[in-house]
């Protein structure tokens, strides 16, 4: 059950990541935009209009399908900040050791925790591809596509489903 619900929100997210990456082709990088699955789709919260989000979904799924998996993973992701805090804090810890001699150890803690930064970039996208995104989608469906405003703020949730299932 648990790993039915996991694998529904990996595909789920790889299909928000091939939505954006198919939108900001289409209209630029100059919006903001953050995207958020579940289990029965994703949310994205952006002022876009309904039709390009339907369409870009549209071609997102369709892709994925044809077999363009490198769609699910993102530069843009959270996922990476979450891998660069984890390296860097643990960089961190190791290299601060003891209790002791913290001031000394300073400079070697910086330089730790930004090779782990940089480290992070290729383990980010590693952490995508095999643990939160699967770009395999071909049971999955789109079922609809509603926009919503809450606080000003306008997103829409993307209601997928999976054939059979």
């Amino acid at each position: 059950m648990l790993g039915h619900l996991v694998g529904t929100v990996r595909r789920n997210h790889a299909l928000e990541h091939a939505t954006i990456a198919v939108l900001l082709r289409r209209i630029g990088h100059d919006i903001r935009m953050v995207g958020r699955a579940t289990r029965d789709g994703y949310y994205l919260y952006a002022d876009v209009p309904t039709e390009l989000l339907e369409e870009s979904t549209r071609e997102a799924l369709y892709r994925l399908k044809a077999g363009e998996g490198y769609l699910a993973v993102s530069s843009l992701c959270g996922t990476n900040l979450a891998v660069a805090g984890a390296l860097a804090g643990a960089a961190s810890l190791v290299t601060m050791g003891g209790a002791n001699n913290r001031a000394e150890k300073l400079p070697n803690v910086i330089l730790a925790s930004m090779l782990a930064v940089l480290a992070a970039q290729p383990v980010g996208r590693m952490v995508q591809r095999y643990l939160t995104t699967s770009p395999d989608l071909s049971d999955t469906e789109i079922v609809g596509i509603k926009a919503s405003s809450r606080g000003g703020a306008r997103f829409h949730k993307v209601q997928t489903s999976r054939r059979g299932g």
